[in-house]
C-alpha cells in the first residue's frame, strides 16, 4: 500500500484583527488538508491596529485546541516562505466576485515565481461574505457591535484596542 503523504496548506493574511470569516476557512481547509499553518503577514502596504506579536498570540489562542493547525509569523514573499515550511498549498479564500481578480493575479505571480506551489481558493461560508478586518474595525471605532463577527478567544482585547474615543 502507498504512503499517503500529509497535506499542509498556507493559510496567509494580515488578520487584523482575525475575523469568523477566517476561523470558517481555517476549519474547512481542515476537512481537506491534514494540517493549516495560519502564516501571519509583518510586511504589509496595510496600515495594522495590532502589532505583528499580538495578531500571533491571538489566533494562537483561538487554535490553542486545535493541534493540526500550527500558527506564525512571515515576512517578505509569500512564495518564499511556503518554499521554507512544510506545505506546497496556498489556501485563500474568496467571498465574492470582486475578491476573485486580485486573489487571481496573485496566484498567477505565485505559480511564476514557484511553479510547484499551488494556489486552492474556498468560497466563504455564506454568512461570512460581507465580513472582512476592515469592516470589523471601521464598526467597532464607531461604537457598533461586533460580537459573533469575531472569535470570542479576542473579543475584549479587540473592543478595548478598537473602542470609540470617549468610551
Amino acid at each position: 500500500m502507498a504512503e499517503v503523504k500529509q497535506l499542509t496548506a498556507v493559510f496567509p493574511g494580515t488578520f487584523d484583527p482575525f475575523t469568523r470569516g477566517h476561523f470558517s476557512l481555517v476549519m474547512r481547509g481542515l476537512k481537506t488538508f491534514h494540517k493549516v499553518i495560519v502564516a501571519v503577514a509583518g510586511s504589509t502596504s496595510k496600515n495594522c491596529c495590532f502589532s505583528l506579536d499580538e495578531r500571533v498570540d491571538m489566533v494562537k489562542r483561538i487554535f490553542e485546541n486545535e493541534p493540526r493547525v500550527h500558527v506564525e509569523p512571515f515576512s517578505g514573499l509569500l512564495v518564499h516562505y511556503v518554499e521554507q515550511s512544510p506545505a506546497n498549498v496556498i489556501m485563500r479564500g474568496l467571498r465574492a466576485v470582486s475578491d476573485f481578480e486580485y486573489e487571481f493575479q496573485m496566484a498567477l505571480m505565485n505559480r511564476r515565481l514557484d511553479n510547484d506551489i499551488q494556489t486552492v481558493f474556498l468560497m466563504t461560508d455564506y454568512k461570512w461574505m460581507y465580513l472582512s478586518s476592515s469592516i470589523i474595525k471601521d464598526v467597532a471605532v464607531n461604537g457598533g457591535d461586533i460580537k459573533g463577527l469575531i472569535p470570542k478567544q479576542i473579543y475584549d482585547e479587540v473592543m478595548v484596542r478598537l473602542a470609540p474615543v470617549g468610551k
